[in-house]
């Protein structure tokens, strides 16, 4: 088998959707989403369009659309997690995603939802349905962009799995299995470097892998990020029978969206508009700051709003994160500091402390921008805005003044406030020209306002920003 330009062993080339996109056929009434109060889950407003790969699809089908989890056929024990977790029925996006994802032979999926939507449940519930409880091998792979969130995605797989005999394995640094003998888990979820490695040393046997996860695909498929890593996960999956593919992400840039067509043919595809994307109940300011000196300033002035509820505050470096969170420490503030230069039990006693609200106030890098659910966060500084020539944690020497904004990064970032339909704000610092710049484009491109914040009066401030969180 030969691989082609992008690093894939090609198979027999995909055929072109047959189907038109299905949409909805009426959204629910519009207005802000809120919270089932037995689910937890989005009473959702989006159109969730759907692209059938498999031309024997019938949308007339009564699976093409299931209003309860009964419908799908699930074992009572997977039932059981289900209910246990507090879902009482699909949200809108698994209504669409569960039947063709549970559907047999199984069928490739690319899915586009916002976190928030129930898509780990999703996928999750997929893996668990896959799964044969009496051999002790791994059946399920799942890749996410970091340990953060492979551990609340396995959190769901272990509710989920409660009354069923799943066992589980991590595959990230410093959680590596016991031993050197191979793992016999038959769920594992991982980060890609260290999925790697374990299977390149054979303490992963992929051989009856029949299902193979991406969450946040589009930072997994992305050149720059952890796309060859990824690859070379799924270039060691067995060729002797299909592995079925999925991945889901909030958001896909065309240029990954195309390398996600190839490295999951022949996929359903399903996906929210992207206009959508941009969370509506979010209010979103800007605070003009005379220099970075002043930023710091305006942060600490902002302290007594940080901690109304829980607030995370994005930097752009580790070295800046270290630096505000020591220099607020000293001033009698308590903050706590996330980044990936920590080690790996720091890093996960921060954030379940933040969790269970022993933190309010979080300053991290992007390491947490995607995918992390914590309902109580309803503020969101961007201390300094994501730009596209510092994607990762890179350090760059200096700040070019072309560079340009990172619509993607800022979405993610700002979607970790506003959880499940409830309000949230977001706040950028701008403090020079080019900052400026960047802000005009995140809101030309987002098409929605940022408003102004006064940081001159700080009593004029705290009343703008009060209003706007109740």
């Amino acid at each position: 088998m030969e691989k082609d330009a992008d690093g894939f062993y090609t198979p027999a080339p995909a055929t072109a959707p047959a189907d038109a996109p299905a949409t909805e056929d009426a959204p629910e009434p519009a207005g802000s989403p809120k919270p089932d109060a037995v689910t937890d889950l989005i009473k959702s407003t989006f159109e969730v369009a759907v692209t059938l790969a498999d031309q024997q699809a019938d949308p007339n089908s009564p699976l093409f659309s299931a209003k309860t989890f009964e419908e799908l056929g699930l074992h009572q024990d997977l039932l059981k997690g289900i209910y246990d977790m507090g879902f009482s029925k699909p949200s809108k996006i698994q209504e669409r995603a569960l039947p063709l994802l549970l559907s047999n032979p199984p069928q490739n999926m690319i899915g586009q939802s916002q976190s928030g939507t129930g898509k780990t449940a999703a996928f999750v519930l997929t893996m668990l349905s896959r799964v044969d409880f009496s051999i002790n091998k791994p059946q399920a792979l799942c890749l996410a962009p970091s340990r953060e969130l492979a551990r609340q995605i396995m959190s769901v797989v272990v509710a989920m799995g409660k009354f069923t005999s799943v066992q589980t394995e991590y595959a990230i640094k410093e959680n590596l299995p016991k031993g050197t003998s191979k793992v016999t888990a038959q769920v594992i979820v991982g980060t890609p470097g260290t999925m790697t490695d374990l299977i390149r040393r054979k303490v992963i046997d992929v051989a009856d892998v029949k299902v193979f996860v991406l969450d946040e695909a589009d930072n997994m498929l992305d050149k720059d990020g952890l796309g060859e890593q990824t690859l070379r996960v799924k270039n060691m999956l067995p060729k002797n029978h299909p592995v079925q593919i999925i991945l889901f992400s909030a958001t896909f840039p065309d240029h990954v969206r195309n390398f996600a067509s190839k490295f999951a043919p022949n996929a359903n595809k399903i996906e929210l508009k992207r206009n959508e994307l941009s969370v509506d109940n979010i209010r979103q300011f800007y605070m003009d700051c005379r220099n970075e000196e002043h930023k710091y300033e305006v942060l600490v002035s902002l302290y007594s709003l940080l901690t109304i509820g829980q607030s995370i505050i994005f930097c752009q470096h580790r070295h800046t994160a270290d630096r505000i969170s020591q220099r607020m420490t000293a001033e009698g503030h308590k903050v706590a500091s996330l980044h990936g230069a920590k080690d790996a039990s720091e890093r996960d006693a921060i954030i379940d402390n933040f969790r269970d609200g022993k933190e309010k106030v979080l300053i991290t890098t992007n390491v947490i921008a995607r995918g992390i659910d914590i309902l109580q966060v309803n503020m969101v500084v961007n201390y300094d805005l994501p730009l596209m020539n510092e994607r990762g944690e890179r350090e760059h020497h200096a700040r070019r003044e072309d560079a340009q904004p990172d619509i993607e990064t800022y979405i993610h970032r700002i979607g970790r406030t506003g959880r499940f339909g409830r309000k949230g704000i977001s706040i950028n610092f701008v403090h020079d020209k080019a900052t400026w710049q960047q802000m005009e484009q995140i809101e030309k491109q987002t098409g929605k306002q940022i408003v102004r914040i006064e940081t001159n009066d700080l009593d004029a401030m705290e009343e703008q920003m009060k209003k706007a969180l109740k």
